[in-house]
């Protein structure tokens, strides 16, 4: 399930971008700079994708397992 979101780029402090959630404004996300599209400023609306990624999820949950079984076994 995805979830999509807008939010309005509020500040910039040092390279930490402000964001704030267009549905709720009391809602407030910190993210580094570098991570949004270039270009941003103070102002422009942001559409946020957030997917869970569960083939990822199952691969690193397979890793951790396989690296407990070869410490179990030392």
């Amino acid at each position: 399930m995805n979830s999509n979101f807008k939010v309005s780029l509020d500040r910039v402090e040092e390279d930490i971008a402000v964001l704030l959630v267009r549905d709720d404004e009391s809602i407030k996300i910190d993210i580094p700079l570098p991570l949004l599209p270039s270009g941003c400023k103070e102002g422009d609306i942001l559409d946020i994708n957030i997917e869970r990624d569960e083939k990822e999820t199952e691969d690193a949950k397979k890793r951790v397992s396989s690296l407990i079984e070869k410490l179990k076994n030392k």
